[in-house]
This record gives C-alpha cells, sequence and structure tokens, in this order.
C-alpha cells in the first residue's frame, strides 16, 4: 500500500493546486455524520500560519497605553490613511483584512486573543511540533491531533481516505488513520492523454496502482478548472486559489468534512510593515482564503467552523529592523456560518513591562487546545473525555471553551 500512495502523489504532483509559499496539510474524507434535527451537516477547517503570526498587528489592542510606544512604526491606529478596523472599543483589525471584518459584523466570525500552545520556548520547529502534535512538549510522538480526532468520531457507512498534500504527510495527519498523498506541482504538468494512457496501462499491469491514480486524478477533476491555473501573486494567491479547491471538494454531499491547511512565511523579523507592507500582504491572501470557503461552499457555509491558529506570537516591542522576533502570545481566528461570532474574547493581560511574559512578550491567558476542543465538542461533537484523553492527550486542565459555535 505504502507504494500505492507513493505513486499516488508522484503521478499527482504534475497536477497545480498549490504553488508558492503555500503548502496543503489535509482534506480527510469522513463518514457522513448523522444529522440532527436542523438538518446540520458540519465541516471543520484548520489552517495553521507556520512562520509565527503577530497577533499584535493582527488585531491590535490600540486602547492598551502601551501598545503603541511597543509597537512603535508598525502599530496600527484608528485614524489615518490606514486604519484598523474597530471590533470595539479596545481591539483593531488589520485594514487588510475587510472580509473577516465583514464576518466579524454579521457575528460569524470572533477572535481569540493572549492565546497560546503550552510551548514556552521560541524554536519554530518545536513550536509547530507542540501545535501540530497536540501534546504539551516536542518531539514526544508521531501522530497529529487532527488524525486523533479523525479516530474518535462515529463511523458511518463509507470511510475513506485523508488526503496530505505536500512532499510528505504533516504531523497534524500522521497516525493511524490513512492518508493519500498529493504534492504541490514541482514539474511540468502531464495532459490528459498521457494521463488516461498511464491510466491504461497499469489497468492491465498493476490494479493496485491504477486504483491510486484513478482516485488522484478524480481528486483533481472536482478541485481544480479554469480558475485554479496559476495566476500571478505568488503565495498571496495561492492562499486563495488552495481554499478554492478545498471548497470545491468539501461542498459535495460525499465530500471532505474536514480539511487541514497550513501557510508558510508568516516569520516577519524584519520589515514587517504595519497597515501596509509584507504582513499586510499576507493578511490579504489569508483574507481571501476566508471568501473563498465563504463563496465555495454555499450553503455549507452555514454549517462551517474555521480554525486559524500559530505556533507562537512575536515580541511586543519592535526590533531594529522595523520587524518582531519570536514571542508567546498571539491570538486564534474563527470564521464561518457555524461560529458564534461579533466578538473578541480574552482575558487581556496588559502590556505592561511587569505584565510582559519573561518581560517581552504577550503572556498567554488562553489554552489554544482549550479553543480546538471547545468547536470540536460543539461542532463535531467529541466528549470532553475524548478531547482531553485521545485527542489532546493529559490536557484535562485545558477545559473546552464554551460557547463559541452559534
Amino acid at each position: 500500500m505504502d507504494c500505492c500512495k507513493g505513486y499516488a502523489r508522484l503521478v499527482t504532483s504534475r497536477r497545480a493546486l498549490l504553488f508558492g509559499g503555500a503548502s496543503f496539510a489535509a482534506w480527510a474524507y469522513l463518514p457522513k455524520f448523522a444529522r440532527a434535527a436542523d438538518g446540520r451537516d458540519p465541516r471543520l477547517i484548520a489552517v495553521i500560519l507556520r512562520g509565527a503570526l503577530d497577533g499584535l498587528a493582527t488585531v491590535a489592542p490600540i486602547g492598551d497605553p502601551d501598545y503603541a510606544g511597543l509597537h512603535g512604526a508598525i502599530a496600527l491606529s484608528s485614524s489615518g490613511p490606514h486604519p484598523a478596523v474597530m471590533l470595539d472599543s479596545f481591539f483593531g483589525l488589520h485594514p487588510s483584512m475587510r472580509e473577516f471584518a465583514r464576518m466579524y459584523q454579521n457575528k460569524q466570525a470572533a477572535v481569540i486573543h493572549a492565546v497560546s500552545t503550552p510551548y514556552r520556548d521560541r524554536s519554530h520547529f518545536d513550536g509547530q511540533d507542540v501545535l501540530e502534535s497536540g501534546y504539551a512538549g516536542p518531539g514526544r510522538v508521531q501522530s497529529g491531533w487532527l488524525n486523533r480526532a479523525l479516530q474518535a468520531l462515529p463511523r458511518g457507512e463509507r470511510v475513506t481516505s485523508a488526503l496530505a498534500v505536500g512532499p510528505t504527510t504533516p504531523l497534524v495527519l500522521r497516525g493511524p488513520a490513512p492518508t493519500v498523498g498529493w504534492e504541490p506541482v514541482a514539474l511540468p504538468n502531464a495532459d490528459d492523454d498521457t494521463a488516461m494512457r498511464l491510466l491504461a496501462l497499469y489497468s492491465h499491469q498493476d490494479p493496485a496502482l491504477a486504483t491510486a491514480l484513478t482516485q488522484g486524478l478524480q481528486l483533481e477533476k472536482a478541485a481544480t478548472g479554469d480558475d485554479m491555473k496559476p495566476k500571478p501573486g505568488g503565495p498571496i494567491m495561492a492562499m486563495r486559489q488552495v481554499a478554492r479547491g478545498a471548497a470545491k471538494l468539501m461542498v459535495a454531499d460525499n465530500g471532505p468534512r474536514i480539511a487541514a491547511l497550513a501557510f508558510d512565511g508568516w516569520d516577519t523579523h524584519a520589515n514587517e510593515g504595519g497597515p501596509v507592507g509584507r504582513l499586510a500582504l499576507l493578511l490579504s491572501g489569508l483574507d481571501g482564503a476566508f471568501a473563498e470557503f465563504e463563496s465555495g461552499l454555499g450553503d455549507h457555509w452555514r454549517d462551517t467552523a474555521i480554525v486559524v491558529a500559530t505556533e507562537f506570537g512575536r515580541t511586543a516591542r519592535i526590533n531594529g529592523t522595523e520587524g518582531t522576533d519570536h514571542g508567546t502570545g498571539t491570538i486564534a481566528l474563527l470564521a464561518g456560518g457555524a461560529i458564534k461570532g461579533g466578538r473578541v474574547i480574552s482575558d487581556w493581560p496588559s502590556l505592561k513591562q511587569v505584565s510582559l511574559y519573561q518581560g517581552r512578550d504577550l503572556a498567554p491567558t488562553t489554552d489554544l487546545r482549550a479553543v480546538i476542543k471547545g468547536v470540536m465538542a460543539d461542532h463535531l461533537g467529541l466528549s470532553e473525555r475524548v478531547l482531553a484523553e485521545m485527542v489532546f492527550p493529559d490536557s484535562a486542565a485545558a477545559r473546552p471553551m464554551k460557547g463559541l459555535i452559534a
């Protein structure tokens, strides 16, 4: 079976779905959930921002008297040529995120601020390991919380493989639940005639490989089209295209109910920019991905929850190159018709020097695991015990956050 997985990845790598700085983590084909009396058919999308998002620059605590001095030239403001979108009297959203702001106003998006995984050091490698494994420390397991959540869901009439797109299966999806690989384009596309000739060849010589190839071609046809051909814009446009392709698969009645995407490039040590600049461009790509999911999922948007997380935050004070270094506390973003939105949820610690974590970072006051648990408990029906013992082992103290799902 491993050879089939490798061949499916090889064949589909010649087809364009992703490019630039985006890497796709996983689609999971699940049994159909039992429909509730109200007809809900829930979708869950996890988006991982690799590189550590500056939460203070994305959802700025403009009302904190110490914020502007710490973030200096890249601080957001409620006035000026590129003002933040005020979410309430205290927090302002980056002006590049107009779609998220609209969803927030429509009560379909929310922010959890001063959030973090249990990790307290500043290594991207270890921080991403903790974020994706769901364990309190790095290097302990070779399985991810999403894979374990898939195992915990009730089995229905049909269960097929999860789809991991990338050169290797990301940690968040590693584990006993089976996966099928799809590598982002790195070689010229094989034309349809070549694909059909390969299919005919292997149908006779190796039926197992033919099955893998057929599955890959079917996924490609469902996810791609003229609107998915590479366009100018590099990784920024790639975020939109990835979301568009995922929505095309997830909107089908027999399509995946769960997806996980990862976008790289959020390590803003230098020239981060404030309301305009490098971070602004990245956020516009993320914002576009929200819009693509909303548009592509259609009526299923009302039963969709999107969770956006990153491995850790960035320093409260800018550095000498007008960027920010590795930090601790940051934000998590929620969006979708299933979200009880229009809120910034935070036990705000303040940015006074004595309140900063190790004198440099936004102090985390909310465990990210509690946020994800809250979504999965109320949206997918996973029990608190399963979440604490199986999905996020040894995490009983991080109780599921209540009231995140409408």
